[in-house]
């Protein structure tokens, strides 16, 4: 369901998603890139070709242990999160999936939507019976840690070496949720 945010009648919504159409990928891609270009999400440092990323969103959907959820802007999606479900065998850690690849492009913050994203999320996992939620975050995206934080996040690790940005190793933040 769709929320208007702002007197110019932002459309803002997020959804659970099971399938994507061409348009949709392609939206998805767009996104993806531009959160690569500017620093602020994914793993990957540069875009990747075309038709590599449309694999990756679509090898997702097909992994029973992803779940999708997406984050559009009148219309066009515009941001992402990812649910990685605790394994099948994992019995000692099945009360706790991890959240990954939440991220929203620079064009679209500002909107609320990495916060509905997330609250999103939050329900899938309470209603799945999920006890707590896991995610880690690089040092140098503030405004996720923010997010994170304001929602109830407790920081309760850090990894000096986490991952290269920006030419340099950086630290990343481990946070975990009870829900």
């Amino acid at each position: 369901m769709g929320q208007r945010t702002s007197a110019l009648e932002t459309e803002v919504s997020v959804e659970h998603v099971l399938e994507l159409n061409r348009l949709d990928l392609g939206d998805l891609c767009d996104a993806t890139d531009a959160a690569i270009v500017d620093g602020k999400g994914f793993g990957w440092l540069n875009p990747q070709p075309r038709d590599q990323m449309e694999r990756y969103w679509k090898g997702v959907l097909l992994v029973p242990e992803r779940q999708l959820w997406a984050g559009r802007l009148d219309g066009t999606i515009a941001a992402s999160a990812q649910l990685q479900l605790p394994p099948r065998f994992n019995e000692a850690q099945a009360h706790s999936p991890h959240l990954t690849t939440h991220f929203v492009a620079p064009w679209a913050r500002g909107h609320g939507l990495a916060a509905q994203l997330l609250d999103a999320v939050e329900n899938f996992c309470r209603e799945e019976g999920y006890s707590h939620l896991r995610l880690d975050v690089r040092e140098t995206q503030t405004r996720a840690i923010e997010v994170y934080e304001a929602a109830g996040f407790t920081r309760w690790g850090e990894l000096p070496s986490y991952a290269r940005a920006e030419g340099k190793l950086v630290s990343g933040y481990f946070y975990v949720k009870t829900l």
